[in-house]
């Protein structure tokens, strides 16, 4: 049987890399101008692209290329390839990001192109996260091509099927020789995968000019012609992914399976512009709040649902993910406009929230005399417990020296709560912010009152610093602050130690401009440590006018004691908070960092006890386990310490970071790194010009938050997924006098079990009906009752380990059945 070559022509353009996003435009134009000119004028000849943004801009700046391009697609010329938004980062966007990066992809195709690719690619990602695999197959794909990491072991072959979380499969091929080729040089590519490969039945080839666009050549396909010609031995044709894995099946090829995560690749570029990647979690959790948000009001009447306006964010969010923003490794001018769109992405999200929050506010009774509500919506389908905060104005300014505490009721019942330092700096009793804990009822507004009360004098903390540390004791939590370092030197939850002092110290971890570390897969070079300020070097940087002790306790009440500390590094500064709560074991850890380094990284370490524990981290709609051995890892909202020995788990959920790596019971947080903008190394020659200064990325401030908790293993894997959720899609909360006017609405949506998670809750994108997204975490299975109370509806639904659900509900028939992920 003649061997056959598939020749997938592509030509991979960057929307921004070294450019900013209006010359990838430019390029986008007249690459696919070039690319329809050599369809026309070539018989054999197919072009592959993808990416919806692309093509967006063409049929934005260049109507008539658009139109000739769907004339090509439809003469089978033109080949619309992986049908996304765009080629997103594979390992840092969440399992619901993935789904819309398909989602709006595919519809945009579909209606412009009546085009249904079965092949996903993701050519330059820098890695896969396995939780991939079940999306792509409830997308209707079959396959999926990928390049990096460029060499992998344990990999079984270059095509293989890969394994997902819940057992989906879907065929794999992992590109050999890059995606592009230089200009006039894919026939010595072509013969040299020839000669590399005598055996092999079926090969696939790519080749185009690439990364800044350019696609073919007239040279290239002269000579590719004449090589079709030459070799009677192998059939060589130009081709689409489709029909290579088309063959492959026909040909009844045995593909050695792979169950795991395709990883690790650039390790720097999970810590890389920590801005860009804290602003779009930020974002994801907005959009994914609002939209659940503005789905229980439409769906109670109280709203329109605003799609377009939701659209508009999203398109923010995808665009932002793309494989050179996210991971951090374009000029900074790209930064800065994905700054300004993803900061368009949450005013246009806030503005919508907003608008959702007054709607479901409906019914709520008028304030009485002397109080002052406080609403807080809890999008969640689930009762949420926790400290939850909110500013508001008194009526009139208090000029006297007594002092208004403010105290939160719940119908008529006292909670436990207390004054905390307000945003504002005007020292007047007039701004207050309070803290009290509470549990919200699920899918519902709440409604708490404050009432003052007046005292001679503001309450000071009452917590002291004793044999040189701060002692914290609750009957399920202790903690001690060290008063000499500033460091967490005991956390003991539920009678369980499980850290070793010296927890939450910053390292200065050795390390270059590279932003894609090319050259190593961890950080392990410690180059020093941030240390306690003295009191007049805190009091100059605290910027008070007397000496100040650098570990100072500057909340104290009913709901927790909050202490501060002050360390230095060199030319940098950071303010470590520690808010320890008087109920439970989750302990919250604020950092603001003034970072003026080069060349190096900041890692939070957390040395545990849990010396054997295993490192697992939350993924795409799947739990990963990461190198135990101090290799970077990326994970998402979570990571988890777990030793099923001693059955015992150390969690910390974040806002916004997903590098860290694990060993020997120590788990290290990377915050930021300090290297250059788009510094590629080559060779040996210096990466960065050597004659003037060049900007360097995440100088100055950065903040981060971190929740920690401990407790068995069973338990914190059970729970730390809602958890995570929770802090990053925060229930909202404002101080607001209603009118009294309206039908107070039920609640939207419930859940019956303590785990399972809702996804999405939006309108679906071709029809009336909404879309609700399910997602088993913990890999155990399980079951739960989806109600909706308002529509007399009431589902169970069981899922199998990580399993994703879609369902669809139609309001009018109050029907809620199972639909597809992409919802056709």
């Amino acid at each position: 049987m003649k061997r056959k070559l598939h020749l997938l022509s592509n030509a991979h353009l960057d929307p921004v890399w070294q450019w900013e996003w209006e010359e990838g435009a430019a390029a986008a134009v007249s690459t696919f101008r070039a690319a329809a000119e050599f369809c026309e004028e070539n018989d054999e000849y197919i072009f592959n692209h993808n990416e919806v943004i692309l093509y967006q801009w063409v049929e934005e700046y260049e109507p008539a290329l658009f139109k000739r391009i769907q004339r090509l697609v439809k003469e089978g010329k033109w080949h619309i390839m992986g049908g996304w938004y765009l080629q997103p980062d594979c390992n840092m966007i969440s399992g619901e990001s993935f789904v819309r990066q398909i989602l709006l992809g595919k519809a945009y195709f579909r209606a412009k192109f009546g085009a249904e690719p079965a092949t996903a690619i993701n050519f330059d990602s820098f890695g896969h996260s396995r939780g991939l695999v079940q999306i792509l197959v409830q997308a209707g794909y079959d396959s999926y091509i990928f390049m990096r990491p460029d060499e992998m072991e344990g990999l079984p072959a270059d095509d293989f099927s890969w394994e997902g979380y819940n057992g989906s499969k879907v065929m794999a091929h992992k590109i050999e020789g890059g995606y592009n080729s230089l200009m006039g040089k894919t026939r010595g590519k072509i013969e040299r995968w020839l000669g590399d490969h005598p055996q092999q039945q079926t090969g696939l080839v790519l080749w185009g000019v690439g990364n800044h666009g350019g696609g073919p050549s007239r040279t290239d396909l002269a000579q590719i012609a004449e090589l079709m010609q030459e070799r009677d031995d192998v059939e060589i044709v130009h081709s689409t992914p489709e029909r290579y894995f088309a063959e492959l099946k026909q040909k009844g090829a045995e593909l050695p399976v792979y169950a795991g995560d395709l990883n690790p690749r650039f390790v720097g570029c999970y810590t890389s512009m920590i801005r860009i990647k804290q602003q779009h979690r930020l974002l994801e959790n907005e959009l994914f709040l609002t939209e659940k948000m503005l789905s229980a009001a439409a769906l109670q009447g109280l709203l329109p649902y605003p799609a377009a306006g939701l659209q508009e964010a999203l398109r923010d969010l995808l665009t932002a993910q793309f494989h050179d923003i996210l991971p951090g490794t374009s000029v900074q001018n790209a930064e800065e406009a994905s700054l300004r769109q993803l900061g368009h992405g949450l005013e246009t999200a806030a503005r919508l929230k907003t608008r959702a929050f007054f709607a479901l506010a409906a019914g709520q009774p008028k304030a009485a005399l002397k109080e002052y509500p406080v609403l807080i919506y809890n999008p969640h389908p689930y009762a949420v417990t926790g400290v939850f905060e909110c500013e508001f104005m008194l009526e009139d300014q208090n000029w006297s020296e007594e002092y208004s505490l403010p105290v939160v009721y719940q119908g008529g019942r006292r909670l436990p709560c207390q004054p905390e330092k307000e945003r504002s700096n005007i020292p007047l009793d007039w701004r207050k912010r309070v803290a009290f804990t509470a549990e919200l009822a699920p899918s519902s507004m709440n409604r708490f009152d404050c009432r003052m009360e007046m005292l001679p004098d503001k309450p000071l903390p009452q917590l002291a610093g004793q044999d040189g540390c701060f002692r914290f004791e609750t009957a399920e939590l202790t903690v001690i602050i060290n008063a000499r370092t500033g460091l967490m030197d005991e956390y003991t939850a539920g009678g369980h130690s499980l850290l070793r002092p010296g927890a939450f110290a910053p390292l200065v971890m050795a390390d270059n401009e590279d932003p894609w570390r090319m050259d190593t897969d961890r950080f392990d070079q410690v180059e020093g440590v941030f240390t306690l300020m003295g009191e007049a070097e805190s009091a100059r940087f605290s910027g008070v006018k007397q000496p100040l002790p650098a570990v100072r306790v500057i909340e104290d009440g009913e709901v927790r004691t909050v202490i501060e500390t002050v360390l230095s590094y060199g030319s940098s500064s950071i303010t470590q908070t520690y808010k320890l709560p008087k109920q439970g074991t989750e302990v919250e850890i604020e950092l603001r960092v003034y970072w003026n380094e080069k060349d190096k990284l900041l890692k939070l370490a957390v040395p545990t006890v849990l010396a054997q524990a295993g490192y697992f981290g939350q993924t795409a709609f799947g739990v990963q386990q990461l190198d135990r051995n101090g290799r970077e890892s990326a994970a998402q909202k979570w990571v988890s310490a777990e030793d099923a020995a001693q059955n015992l788990a150390l969690t910390c959920i974040n806002s916004g970071i997903y590098g860290s790596d694990f060993r020997q019971g120590e788990l290290r947080l990377s915050l930021l790194r300090s290297a250059g903008y788009c510094a590629h190394p080559i060779g040996d020659r210096p990466i960065m010009a050597q004659d003037r200064f060049l900007p360097r990325m995440d100088q100055g401030e950065r903040s981060y938050t971190f929740w920690l908790n401990g407790g068995t293993r069973e338990e914190r894997r059970r729970l730390v997924d809602r958890e995570a959720l929770v802090h990053n899609e925060r229930p909202y909360a404002l101080s607001f006098f209603p009118s009294g006017e309206g039908e107070q609405p039920g609640p939207c949506v419930l859940l019956a079990d303590d785990s399972i998670q809702l996804s999405a809750f939006k309108r679906e994108e071709y029809g009336d009906g909404f879309i609700l997204r399910l997602f088993e975490p913990t890999g155990l299975g399980g079951a739960t009752v989806v109600s909706l109370p308002a529509l007399g509806i009431r589902r169970e639904v069981s899922l199998n380990g990580y399993e994703i659900k879609t369902f669809r509900l139609l309001p009018a028939s109050r029907t809620l059945e199972e639909a597809p992920l992409c919802e056709v």
